[in-house]
């Protein structure tokens, strides 16, 4: 009974494949438990012997890559550099940490970057401390001017356009001219492997956060402790560069690692300078003015002398 049922069952589902076959001929059956492996073309016999193949499975695969992939535009275009912009928030703040929290050892390109440098971080930053260097020093001057109003104020709005122009020149120049030593370097030494010139603006450009906050604290007006703020941010962002230039530098002489890391440094250390000097100028702790000098009288006045009293012996 169990046999004949099975015969029941077979029989059933030919007919109905025969039916299906019937009203339309040009279809062709395949079997659900084969399967076609990769790289081989999968055939089908119509009813009328004709062969027809399907896509191979990395063919279909390059076909959609490339149709989705789109023309790289030229660099003159705005879309060339719209990509550099293509950086989420998260992103950012994980780039800001890294510039932030420096290690031995931690590539910020490697870890942060990974080959994906942006330009919209570096953008608002340099924006962002140029703004904040010429206001909180026009700001300084102004709390110094109500605590004592003798001290002369005048607002400084050229300082916005010398900050603007001291940050995004060495935001760029710098790593230009560390790219392309580095691009020289390169041709003598076959070892190392710089940095593209985008990942180069953008380390620098995170490097320079830290000083946003604090150009802020400098408007507490105790001088020693302006400086040990600006001791510890310049000590935090030149290590962040120093640990991210070790990798490449090291694999060049000891003399030339130990050169350009020093410059990297004392470049940095000059625009940290530059900027507490310029913008924030010491104020006089009073306004004392100067005592009136005795005038000398003209020769052609005629000076009378002043009797002298005789007291009585």
């Amino acid at each position: 009974m169990i046999m004949a049922a099975g015969d029941e069952l077979t029989f059933h589902e030919f007919e109905e494949a025969t039916n299906l076959l019937a009203e339309n001929p040009d279809l062709a059956t395949t079997r659900s438990d084969q399967q076609t492996p990769k790289g081989h073309v999968a055939v089908a016999v119509g009813s009328d012997g004709s062969y027809g193949a399907e896509d191979e499975v990395e063919e279909s695969d390059e076909t959609m890559l490339l149709q989705e992939e789109k023309q790289q535009p030229g660099f003159w275009t705005f879309g060339y550099y719209q990509s550099f912009f293509d950086v989420d928030t998260a992103q950012v703040l994980d780039r800001i940490k890294g510039s932030l929290l420096p290690r031995p050892g931690h590539s910020f390109v490697r870890h942060h970057l990974r080959n994906r440098p942006d330009l919209y971080g570096p953008f608002w930053i340099c924006a962002t401390l140029a703004f904040v260097l010429a206001i909180i020093g026009n700001l300084t001057v102004v709390l110094a001017h109500r605590r004592n109003t003798s001290i002369p104020y005048s607002p400084q709005f050229h300082k916005v356009t010398v900050a603007g122009i001291t940050i995004y020149c060495y935001a760029w120049l710098v790593p230009l001219a560390l790219w392309a030593f580095l691009q020289w370097r390169k041709g003598v030494r076959e070892r190392m492997g710089p940095y593209t010139f985008l990942e180069t603006v953008c380390v620098y450009g995170y490097s320079l956060f830290i000083f946003i906050p604090t150009v802020v604290l400098w408007l507490i007006p105790v001088p020693w402790l302006q400086w040990l703020f600006g001791v510890l941010a310049l000590a935090l962002s030149a290590s962040g560069l120093v640990f991210t230039l070790w990798p490449i530098v090291r694999e060049d002489t000891r003399l030339v690692a130990s050169v350009l890391l020093s410059v990297v440094v004392l470049l940095h250390a000059l625009l940290a300078l530059g900027c507490k000097f310029y913008f924030f100028q010491p104020l006089p702790l009073e306004h004392v003015t100067p005592p009136a000098q005795a005038t000398a009288l003209p020769s052609d006045v005629l000076q009378i002398p002043t009797p002298q009293r005789h007291t009585p012996a």
